[in-house]
């Protein structure tokens, strides 16, 4: 049964055109083909990133936040309270009016007492800003050089220039060794961020975080498959091109250089538009989608690695209308803030004025820092 369905799964029509065969692609006369097999090689890679960024975030960017001034706030924790905190854990973060006064009557606190815990709790859970800081500082340095990388890469290949060149001999072309290390390196980054995402800072858009990177790696391996690989390292250019300009923006923001924050922001915007909802669909996705089929019949692979692309540009056209709703209101002068993080609460005017009379609220507790976040 087992031998049935690994057939079934590298049954040759899947994963290549009509009229060859797996055995079209191994190595003979010096030409070395992508191997399923390479994969493997990303998940050791994969936990190599896991611990590089632990010392990246503990010998690097913890103390370059000292150098650039990130501070953090102080928070007032929530008191003890086992009916809250049972609540808390199992029922809702945002309870309803109704649980409220129910709440209330069951500890014998006011219901804005009880609003209070419940604000000072969910702020306890918040990611601190040195947390934020760090996890910024380490994608931001992963995508500066994997962009600078990938550019070495492809200026002197002939299909950076002209897409068609991609197609050309498909899918009989060799793989060249700068092809193999930026394609492990970058699906293990993508496998790390995977493993991380339940501990890293999680923003509204969480769900599409994760179809994010599913969707990456799928993309990633079946294209080394089935030797869709000129085209894969321009798709991961595209990619690497905006996405550090997001993380060293954030990082800007979180020390609290507004200015400077806000300029990349703009720059940020703009790179992402004209890479990802320009030059992603208009040129890449043409060139996967039109060109192909001038040589090949469309097969199964075709449109597989097509609906990847296209789940791709619907996460893109999402982060988009994010972005475009932060720049409207930097534009109309409106506070920025992250569309996709949940702001930290702050009590209210009564209740800082009710701590500062009893000694309890500190100089240093200030409103939220307000942020801005993309992820891919």
């Amino acid at each position: 049964m087992f031998q049935t369905v690994y057939e079934y799964i590298w049954w040759d029509n899947l994963w290549l055109p009509k009229e060859l065969t797996w055995a079209d692609l191994e190595d003979h006369d010096g030409l070395v083909y992508a191997k399923a097999s390479d994969l493997y090689v990303s998940l050791p890679l994969a936990f190599l990133f896991l611990v590089i960024r632990l010392l990246f975030e503990r010998y690097v960017a913890t103390p370059f936040s000292r150098v650039l001034g990130v501070k953090e706030r102080i928070k007032i924790k929530a008191s003890p309270n086992p009916i809250l905190e049972r609540f808390y854990a199992a029922s809702s973060k945002h309870p309803k009016q109704k649980d409220m006064d129910r709440l209330s009557k069951q500890t014998g606190s006011s219901v804005r007492q009880v609003e209070r815990w419940f604000r000072r709790r969910r702020n306890q859970d918040r990611p601190s800003t040195l947390k934020k800081f760090r996890e910024a500082c380490w994608r931001f340095t992963f995508y500066l050089v994997a962009f600078i990388a990938g550019i070495v890469v492809l200026a002197d290949k002939p299909w950076f220039y002209d897409l068609r060149e991609v197609w050309k001999g498909f899918p009989k072309q060799t793989l060249l060794p700068s092809q193999y290390w930026y394609y492990m390196i970058e699906l293990g980054f993508y496998w790390s961020l995977l493993f991380r995402v339940a501990s890293d800072v999680k923003r509204k858009d969480f769900k599409e975080q994760i179809i994010h990177h599913l969707a990456t790696i799928i993309l990633i391996s079946f294209s080394w498959c089935a030797n869709y690989i000129r085209v894969g390292t321009l798709i991961m250019a595209v990619h690497d091109a905006s996405d550090y300009l997001l993380e060293s923006g954030k990082m800007f923001n979180y020390a609290g250089w507004k200015n400077l924050c806000n300029n990349i922001f703009i720059v940020f915007s703009a790179v992402f538009i004209i890479t990802r909802v320009v030059i992603f669909p208009i040129w890449i996705i043409h060139c996967t989608w039109v060109y192909p089929v001038q040589t090949y019949a469309p097969f199964f692979g075709y449109y597989f690695f097509n609906a990847m692309l296209a789940i791709l540009q619907c996460l893109h056209v999402f982060w988009a209308y994010l972005i475009l709703c932060m720049a409207y209101k930097f534009i109309t002068g409106q506070t920025l803030e992250d569309e996709r993080s949940d702001p930290e609460e702050t009590d209210n005017s009564e209740e800082e004025a009710e701590r500062a009379k009893n000694g309890c609220l500190s100089h240093k507790h200030s409103i939220v820092n307000n942020n801005y976040h993309k992820d891919d």
